[in-house]
């Protein structure tokens, strides 16, 4: 049927394969060249750069979606964006317009630990050069690469409140989705129950104790990327400057 079909014999997607190794490949360049260039391309006019991401991001997940419904896959019980990558990319662009720090404080966290989570290992079934592929892997990427630019090109940096933030606003949105869930029959952010097959969701109980070994552990990494990314203190601004990156 086509790259923009439902489905096609050459597209069934392999975790590890060619494919994918170029797009983990193009995330640690990416990652990589954004820490390294910071202060060139703090010069330069990224405001239209800016928007313009925004709007390819709205329109590749507005093609997404008239692509389910062209292909009879569109349902109230999973195309709802309200799974934690989903959401991520909706911030994604909020910051990007608005710029709102308060915004970039719980994308950090939720694109960090989610959408590269999706990346290394994808829920796809559709290989390049299938429109779907190109929507998943550019969508995850920019989820990551826009808080990075945030951070290390636009000098936002996030606290210990932005934690807290983080967990207000994923136990504020939890009550909803399971609500949601309950109405049209879905298992978004696996608030339902366990996916099928193997998951790491195996390891934290049964249900529902696993959301709150979630929630936990969601919280627990927040704290690591919090000592990552966090504001330098005096002493590591001197020792940078004494010993700077080549």
């Amino acid at each position: 049927m086509g790259w923009f079909g439902r489905s096609y014999k050459n597209y069934d997607f392999e975790m590890f394969s060619v494919s994918h190794f170029i797009v983990i490949t193009l995330l640690v360049l990416g990652v990589t060249c954004l820490f390294l260039y910071r202060d060139k391309i703090q010069s330069a006019q990224l405001r239209p750069w800016e928007i313009g991401a925004a709007i390819s991001l709205i329109i590749i997940e507005a093609t997404y979606h008239v692509w389910m419904l062209i292909n009879g896959s569109w349902h109230v019980s999973h195309a709802i964006p309200l799974e934690l990558c989903s959401i991520s990319l909706i911030l994604t662009v909020i910051l990007l317009l608005s710029k709102k720090k308060i915004i970039y404080e719980i994308l950090l966290f939720t694109a960090l630990l989610g959408a590269s989570q999706a990346i290394f290992t994808p829920l796809l079934n559709y290989d390049f050069p299938h429109f779907r592929f190109f929507h998943f892997f550019y969508t995850h990427l920019m989820s990551i690469f826009v808080p990075l630019y945030f951070t290390w090109v636009k000098g936002y940096r996030p606290t210990l409140w932005s934690v807290l933030k983080l967990f207000i606003f994923l136990n504020v949105l939890m009550p909803v989705i399971m609500l949601i869930n309950k109405l049209v029959g879905g298992n978004y952010m696996f608030l339902s129950h366990k996916p099928n097959g193997t998951s790491l969701l195996d390891v934290l109980g049964p249900y529902p104790w696993y959301i709150l070994s979630l929630e936990g552990l969601l919280i627990s990494l927040s704290l690591i990327v919090w000592a990552l990314f966090r504001e330098k203190t005096k002493r590591q601004t001197e020792v940078e400057r004494n010993f700077p990156m080549p």
